[in-house]
């Protein structure tokens, strides 16, 4: 009889037990959803795809906000519209096209990955009552290794190097495949920010002659880090370098920034290499001082339109180097982006100041 009744105390006991478990498991499933629920809206483009969210970039989002993609939002706006309070722009998708906006009546903010807002109007936006931030500074050390990458693979002819070895028909390594030296060349870098200075540091490493030009002078301190020269006059940039590299943002001062003039201006050995945007050279000036030796190469990580037309004649000289605008393109810078784009969006909608809010020049 003991046994038998302490057996049923047992029984009871884990019964017991087991139903605090299950009140437990449904009370905290009630709570998470309860909480996402109460989770802003965002709008996004996809996930996954040539213009998506990686799915680790998503898990970033989703600790914040729910989320509905653009292609099902555009099956139902009717629906999601009034909800969406965070735009979140990833390689400039959404558009933020003024039709979208009006569909967006709860909109906070325009939050876009990236350093450069040419893509927005920012006065537009910003006059629906909606904030626009960007990511500056994180894309930086990316961009900058693409560049030197850039810089180093044209200038030693790397990818020519590559398709003679891999070439069936090579039989002996050929003695006219010489590239140009690096190492005590002189490095000019037109724009001075973040990224430009990311690209003097990784020129200074390679011995080169430093030389800037920006619409401010940095700090003594900055240049003697890098061993820059600054120059107030780009001609004199243009004239003493062996490579100018171009890390400005688009605006309308630096549009067309390098034209027929300019690259007259350089020398027959130099090389351009572009990592901003692809309106601040003059392509069709581009195109005939690379055919007319007047410069020796460019290395471009980008171009205008982006893709270039597959027949435009940059893709017909040998002289010329295009990487798909890819600067920023590391798990690590794409994950930061990520972090600083909700974190503005968040503050926004909160009501908070919004870091990195971009504002009307």
């Amino acid at each position: 009889m003991v046994i038998c009744q302490s057996r049923r105390i047992s029984v009871l006991s884990e019964i017991l037990l087991r139903r605090r478990r299950l009140r437990s498991f449904l009370l905290n499933s009630f709570s998470q959803r309860a909480m996402e629920q109460d989770k802003p809206w965002a709008l996004i483009s996809e996930v996954g795809g040539d213009c998506g969210l990686l799915e680790d970039h998503l898990d970033i989002v989703k600790r914040h906000f729910q989320v509905v993609c653009y292609q099902d939002f555009l099956q139902n706006p009717e629906l999601h519209g009034p909800q969406v309070q965070a735009l979140l722009m990833w390689r400039y998708y959404p558009e933020a096209q003024p039709a979208l906006l009006r569909m967006l009546p709860s909109l906070k903010v325009v939050s876009s990955g990236g350093t450069g807002v040419d893509h927005l109007d920012v006065s537009f936006i910003n006059g629906l009552g909606v904030k626009v931030s960007n990511t500056p500074g994180v894309v930086s050390r990316a961009t900058a290794d693409l560049a030197m990458g850039l810089l180093l693979a044209s200038a030693r002819r790397i990818l020519e190097g590559h398709l003679v070895a891999r070439d069936p028909e090579t039989r002996r390594i050929p003695l006219n495949l010489v590239g140009t030296d690096v190492s005590g060349a002189t490095l000019g870098i037109v724009g001075m920010g973040d990224t430009g200075f990311n690209i003097a540091q990784r020129g200074h490493g390679f011995e080169m002659d430093v030389l800037y030009h920006n619409r401010n002078r940095r700090s003594l301190e900055d240049e003697q880090a890098v061993g820059a020269t600054f120059c107030q006059n780009l001609d004199e940039l243009l004239r003493r370098s062996d490579f100018v590299v171009l890390a400005v943002r688009l605006t309308s001062e630096t549009t067309g920034l390098i034209g027929s003039r300019e690259l007259e201006l350089m020398k027959p050995t130099a090389t351009l290499v572009n990592i901003s945007r692809g309106q601040v050279v003059d392509q069709d000036a581009l195109v005939q001082a690379l055919r007319s030796g007047t410069i020796r190469a460019a290395a471009l990580d980008v171009t205008h339109p982006e893709p270039l037309p597959r027949d435009h004649p940059l893709f017909s000289l040998p002289n010329v180097l295009i990487t798909p605008h890819v600067g920023a393109n590391t798990p690590s810078t794409g994950g930061r982006m990520v972090e600083m784009m909700v974190e503005s969006a968040v503050a926004a909608i909160r009501g908070l100041p919004v870091p990195n809010e971009v504002k009307p020049n």
